[in-house]
């Protein structure tokens, strides 16, 4: 069948190129009198005849001479699949090619072929990937010739146009509403999506409205009166394992092909959970005022988000002079338009997503940031990095402050663990005096700017190069990605000198000492200048200080502590976070590494915490006393919450997997690379499995150790 499919494919292109190459006779001659003194037609006149004519024919030429050979040489096995992938290719390529009627006949015969070849054929995967590229291309063709409505007339003949819109929480009366936000060329409305009854289509009921000439920002001090409620942390990270888990049953479902009630039972679960999460997680909040001072607040995930909303209102508030209230009739008017007018047409879940749509980056992305120029005039600047998780963004990286200067040259390295990333965001700042008792930021953004993480460009080993531009100011960065698989696996110990990468008894053994000296000392130096650090842990200290240190205690430099003193506290930190995590062998241990993960899973409190007690006691003595000495200093850290913003969350959110990542062997991850997302999923729910191991341990009171072990811990001078 898939060959009777393909000989009327071949039919059909030997006719499409008899018509091109007869339009090509022409053309030649046409030319040439179009440049003489009486021209037949102006070279206008032969363009828009023979549009493009030349590039369709060399098009479907190079596929019919591919294809042919292959369906002579036929057998079952034959793959054709690759050749379709590159003739959508480059009809895409050549998008002013509006021969709709044959790119409309090559999506049919693709559902033909494709519905005639077995899943497990070689050629299944390529034809559908083929089927995707031309749909894409036709619906954006569509939109091309019946645009989106972007406007509405209102009296006097004027139009109001939409600028932006988009879905957002908005805080009512301490609770978390999910709103569609419009922002339009003189007012913005906020609106609640109805639930569609009755076959009816998409409704909305506007909430409130504010005339642009009316709206402002309340300030820093007006802020700190209405604190945000927050939600435990505790509860947005079990809300997360059961999205992972609910999406590790929908990936089964599919793979055992059943569908049906089930797994739309599933489907619903997972748009219940991530709504619920899309309302949790935000905590910054964005505040707009009336003219009466009545206040809005809106719940937001990144600074970013908010000075964006304020730009674009400061800017078109410009040409907004006026204030001014609408009729009933005219604010219905307006709601019913929303629905014809809006560009976001589904709430932001994953579970929306297309299947073929990428799932994102899990691993480890290094970027440099090496400088900035455009500056018009000197400041003392410095810059954040922030990539999205779980839909919303989080802050993993800050430069150094470059003062008085037009040409900041950071040079700085950042390593960036990625979670189903898409996203990178730089935000710029110019550094204030003002420091605020909440550990709030006073400092002014200068500039923001966003790039989207490629799979496909940073697959390679080497750096890429990239200018984000942003407001006249240019920034220039390097990254490097590398996937979880690779980076996060142990490597065996094949080196009995220095630390790093040591067995952490081996260690012990030749300093003569209970807990490793490097532990020691960036201890010590973190406690005494950093705990009041904003994100300390958390956020990435520069990556050639780190290795700066790492080659000093690998080689026993007597200055070591000399080097840490003069060094980013930030980078002490993710010195000792290296650390453990380049050890051969986890702090839990591979052997005991499934009963631990076991154990935090009992639903029994009693019997839960017997196991990981006598788990616990059950690690070889380095190791225990190891850990129960970085368990006392991360519950001081904590003490500090209010300033460095590091509660026992997100302690174990940077420490669990450093400590408790087992060996490649013992890693639960399936090996099968040809299911991706289920993959990533189950990143997720081992990741989190491990945070809730070390969250369990720092959540106890006490820990009910050998009083011998404990002294010789806190009271021991050996180095």
């Amino acid at each position: 069948m898939r060959k009777w499919v393909l000989s009327g494919i071949l039919a059909s292109e030997e006719t499409y190129l008899g018509h091109l190459e007869a339009l090509l006779l022409p053309m030649k001659p046409l030319r040439a009198a179009a440049t003489t003194s009486q021209p037949v037609l102006s070279l206008q006149q032969i363009e828009t005849i023979f549009f493009k004519v030349p590039e369709l024919h060399e098009i479907h030429k190079d596929f019919y001479d591919g294809l042919l050979p292959r369906v002579q040489q036929w057998s079952h096995h034959q793959r054709v699949g690759d050749l379709f992938q590159k003739l959508d290719l480059k009809v895409r390529g050549n998008k002013e090619c509006k021969d709709q009627n044959a790119k409309n006949s090559l999506e049919g015969v693709q559902h033909d072929l494709l519905k005639h070849t077995p899943s497990c054929h070689p050629d299944y995967p390529l034809l559908q990937d083929a089927l995707r590229i031309s749909q894409n291309f036709l619906s954006s063709i569509n939109e091309e010739i019946t645009p989106r409505r972007q406007s509405m007339t209102v009296k006097k003949g004027e139009n109001r146009q939409l600028v932006k819109d988009c879905f957002m929480v908005e805080l009512v009366e301490c609770a978390r509403k999910l709103r569609h936000v419009f922002l339009f060329s003189d007012l913005l409305l906020c609106a609640k999506l109805k639930k569609q009854t009755g076959g009816k289509g998409q409704q909305y009921d506007c909430k409130w409205y504010i005339p642009l000439a009316d709206v402002t920002f309340q300030s820093i001090d007006e802020s700190e009166s209405s604190p945000v409620p927050q939600i435990p942390e505790e509860e947005v990270e079990a809300l997360k394992i059961k999205i992972s888990q609910t999406k590790n049953d929908i990936q089964r479902e599919k793979r055992a092909c059943k569908g049906g009630k089930a797994l739309e039972r599933l489907k619903k679960k997972l748009c219940e959970q991530e709504s619920l999460l899309l309302l949790m997680s935000p905590c910054m909040a964005f505040r707009v005022n009336n003219r009466n001072g009545k206040g809005y607040t809106f719940l937001i995930s990144s600074d970013y988000e908010r000075e964006e909303w304020r730009e674009i209102i400061r800017e078109h508030q410009k040409k907004c002079f006026k204030s001014f209230s609408l009729t009933s009739v005219e604010l219905q008017m307006l709601t019913n338009s929303c629905v014809k007018l809006q560009t976001v047409h589904t709430i932001p879940l994953t579970i929306n997503k297309e299947d073929d749509e990428p799932p994102g980056l899990y691993g480890f992305l290094n970027v440099i940031v090496h400088s900035a120029s455009g500056l018009k005039q000197s400041l003392n600047l410095y810059c954040t990095l922030e990539v999205d998780s779980f839909g919303y963004f989080v802050n993993k990286a800050k430069t150094r402050v470059y003062r008085d200067t037009t040409e900041p040259n950071w040079n700085e390295e950042f390593e960036i663990e990625l979670e189903g990333s898409q996203t990178l965001r730089l935000l710029c700042y110019s550094k204030s005096m003002l420091c605020r008792d909440d550990g709030e930021n006073t400092d002014k953004m200068v500039a923001k700017g966003q790039i989207q993480l490629d799979p496909q460009t940073l697959q390679g080993k080497d750096w890429q190069r990239t200018v984000i531009t942003m407001n006249g100011i240019e920034v220039k960065l390097s990254m490097k990605f590398t996937s979880r698989e690779f980076s996060l696996k142990r490597m065996p110990s094949r080196k009995q000198s220095g630390v790093f990468g040591v067995k952490i008894g081996v260690v012990t053994k030749r300093e003569h000492s209970k807990v490793p000296l490097i532990v020691r000392q960036c201890v010590e130096e973190i406690e005494r200048r950093g705990m009041e650090e904003v994100g300390i842990y958390r956020v990435s200290g520069v990556a050639t200080d780190i290795q700066t240190l790492k080659a000093a205690f690998d080689a026993n430099n007597k200055d070591v502590s000399v080097i840490m003193s003069e060094m980013d506290v930030n980078a002490i930190a993710g010195t000792l976070k290296l650390y453990f995590r380049e050890l051969p062998e986890p702090l839990f241990t591979d052997e005991l590494y499934p009963n631990f993960t076991g154990g935090i899973a009992l639903s029994d409190s009693v019997a839960k915490e017997s196991c990981m007690l006598n788990l616990l006691l059950s690690l070889p003595e380095p190791n225990l006393l190891t850990f129960l000495f970085l368990l006392d200093h991360l519950k001081r850290v904590a003490e500090n919450e209010m300033s460095n913003k590091m509660s026992f969350h997100n302690l174990a959110t940077v420490f669990g997997p450093t400590l408790l990542r087992p060996s490649e062997k013992d890693s639960k991850i399936p090996a099968n690379p040809a299911q991706p997302l289920s993959m990533c999923d189950s990143w997720s729910l081992e990741v989190m499995s491990q945070v809730q191991v070390l969250l369990y341990f720092l959540q106890l009171e006490t820990i009910p150790t050998p009083d011998s072990k404990r002294q010789s811990i806190l009271f021991s001078t050996e180095v």
